[in-house]
């Protein structure tokens, strides 16, 4: 659907931490045990923590900024010389389950597994948690693409496994894979805490990270659900897209998915001001392990384009039970996907969308064609406005200010804005609007709070809106409506302190405190 250019700024790994104040944990190896990364004491010595301050001790942690590829004199891995590159058995694991890491190394060397929990570590952006003994490391094969649906299916086997230790805080991690020579490429996981009742569930958009994936993005294989290779050219069609695609294959170039680096701002944000959060990936809504009554709010924090029907029953029971929902992003809920299980019978490791292709497997009543939500159903009645308040309405030609409407709203509250002022920089990417066409959200007291003129490729104007609504049973739902929303609240160049402070606002709310109670909120950008 969209085709923008899409950053790629996460990264990975650092070495050499000083030794820790907490209770050494180990994972097993084909070769060995794991040593410990080094979990230095807190900045400063708190009391026992109560488990809603454990955002605030963990990122009191020391950090490291120097993960990403291409960091310390490293090289980052690529699909055409494929020199290391790795996937995890599963999007999510809890304490005392099992991460199984396949890696794949050309030429043959060994390597090490370093993973790193992503967070704000005053400024640092992660920390690293663990690495692995030093591995052997052999090429594996890039499989056929499944001649029908496009699928590509590594199935290579087990390098390394992972057992989460009991003491790790649920998050957004990271796998960095480097070897000897120098190459590095990285994996996501998320690391969730089934026991604890946190007041926000950050749900990370896994399904769509896998959609965007190219990989391999050699010129000749790779596909993703937008596009495939055309011979003999090498140029990307979506013709030639994949139908299907599959969890068990790398994710393209370094192994950072498209569009983390912007749920990393989001993730620093909530973390850098101690907000009471868990975390679980879209494949979890999926498969039920979720539990809206858990949380005062989800957040869902990235660019979460593709959701299967379960998914969706999830947020609209959340929402029938007064669990809010924060969409930080745009163009949300946009194509029902399917998720199917792998070969092997792991659940939720293939995502199918056949978009304007013919579905082979629709459903009796064709409610379960993988196509855009809003074109299921007559009149729009499956369309992501219901649950959203707004939809997607265009590629953003030219990054434009968000123009503030209903600036008395206590969304607002604090921000010192004006009906009309301009939040520079601020609708970009992706952007949603309110469409009179399709039926509105059901709930009381709709507030359209941005009302924002911008162009789209052709040259047309089209409108965005920030909207949030309330049910009947006193849940909030906000959408941004435009991808920018998450750079405003953390990344150099974007920070605006009214973002925030709005950000606050609503979250504050949700969980049941004053608005504009929290902590005093940056004005500083963070460290690069």
């Amino acid at each position: 659907m969209s085709r923008i250019p899409r950053r790629s700024a996460l990264g990975i790994l650092t070495v050499g931490v000083s030794a820790a104040a907490v209770t050494a944990f180990a994972a097993t190896a084909p070769n060995g045990q794991a040593t410990h990364a080094g979990l230095p004491k807190p900045t400063r010595t708190p009391e026992p923590p109560s488990r809603g301050d454990a955002v605030l001790v963990e990122n009191g942690l020391l950090g490291s900024p120097t993960w990403r590829p291409g960091a310390g004199g490293t090289r980052a891995a690529d699909d055409r010389g494929g020199q290391i590159q790795g996937y995890a058995s599963t999007t999510s694991a809890a304490a005392g389950e099992t991460v199984d890491f396949h890696v794949s190394v050309n030429p043959a060397q060994e390597f090490s597994v370093t993973v790193h929990r992503l967070g704000w570590y005053d400024g640092a952006s992660a920390r690293p948690v663990l690495t692995s003994p030093t591995l052997p490391g052999v090429p594996r094969p890039v499989p056929v693409a499944d001649p029908e649906t496009g699928l590509l299916d590594c199935r290579w086997p087990v390098t390394w496994s992972l057992r989460v230790p009991d003491d790790w805080l649920s998050g957004l991690y990271v796998a960095v894979f480097t070897t000897t020579s120098g190459w590095r490429s990285c994996t996501p996981f998320v690391v969730r805490d089934d026991r604890h009742r946190a007041d926000f569930l950050v749900v990370l958009p896994f399904s769509t990270y896998q959609a965007y994936n190219l990989w391999p993005l050699d010129g000749r294989t790779g596909k993703s659900l937008y596009y495939g290779y055309a011979a003999p050219e090498g140029e990307l069609v979506y013709d030639t897209r994949a139908v299907k695609v599959s969890f068990d294959r790398p994710y393209a170039g370094d192994g950072q998915a498209k569009h983390l680096d912007r749920d990393h701002d989001a993730i620093q944000f909530l973390e850098r001001q101690g907000y009471d959060v868990t975390y679980a990936s879209t494949v979890d809504l999926h498969t039920g392990r979720i539990d809206p009554a858990r949380y005062h709010g989800m957040i869902f924090v990235g660019h979460d384009e593709y959701w299967s029907a379960a998914m969706r029953q999830v947020a609209t029971r959340a929402v029938e039970q007064g669990t809010g929902l924060a969409f930080l992003t745009a163009n949300n809920v946009y194509w029902q996907i399917r998720m199917e299980a792998a070969a092997d019978g792991r659940d939720g490791r293939v995502v199918t969308c056949y978009k304007t292709s013919p579905d082979p497997a629709p459903g009796p009543d064709r409610r379960e064609r993988t196509t855009r939500w809003r074109s299921i159903g007559g009149g729009g009645i499956l369309a992501e406005q219901r649950l959203l308040g707004v939809q997607y309405n265009g590629i953003v030609a030219r990054t434009s200010p968000l123009v503030v409407r209903s600036a008395d709203h206590w969304f607002w509250a604090g921000c010192d804005l004006v009906e009309g002022d301009k939040i520079p920089r601020l609708v970009g990417g992706e952007a949603d609007g309110f469409d009179p066409d399709m039926p509105a959200a059901e709930g009381t007291g709709a507030t359209i709070l941005s009302a924002s003129p911008y162009p789209v490729r052709s040259g047309e104007l089209r409108e965005q809106n920030s909207h949030l609504y309330e049910s009947p049973q006193g849940a909030l739902v906000f959408t941004a409506g435009t991808l920018y929303w998450p750079m405003a609240l953390n990344r150099p160049g974007y920070v605006d302190a009214r973002v925030q402070r709005a950000t606050a606002n609503l979250l504050d709310r949700m969980r049941g405190a004053p608005t504009a109670s929290s902590t005093s909120l940056p004005t500083v950008s963070p460290a690069p």
